[in-house]
């Protein structure tokens, strides 16, 4: 089965890397000004899910949630959770690191959207 979410894995050791300082993490990815482009990566629980956000998947232990309104954005695509050597400006726990995680995207196959499970309410998380 394909995921919604997949990770580099240069992505997957900063993950690790951030829980073993931080504890169990999440990423959300609210499609916002600002860098609310990249995603935002915070000890699990620091971050207040709303009613509209929706969980796409986990990598590396970590979910990965974002807005219903950005995943009609990103439906169609397969999101590629990857790092950067670059400061943005905004509370990502990576920050401080001089690194940023990024989202990049893949279209998905017809067979392989055909196949994909909804998202779920990020409150199941």
């Amino acid at each position: 089965m394909t995921d919604r979410v997949i990770a580099t894995p240069e992505a997957i050791a900063l993950l690790d890397r951030l829980a073993a300082k931080h504890g169990p993490l999440m990423l959300h990815l609210s499609g916002g000004c600002c860098d609310g482009s990249a995603p935002l990566c915070l000890p699990k629980g620091e971050f207040r899910m709303g009613g509209r956000d929706l969980w796409i998947g986990t990598v590396a232990g970590a979910p990965f949630c974002m807005s219903d309104d950005t995943f009609q954005w990103w439906r169609n695509t397969q999101v590629i959770l990857d790092v950067i050597q670059a400061r943005g400006g905004g509370f990502s726990i990576e920050a401080p690191d001089g690194v940023r995680f990024t989202a990049k995207a893949r279209l998905f196959t017809d067979e392989e959207l055909a196949g994909l499970p909804d998202p779920q309410p990020a409150e199941s998380i």
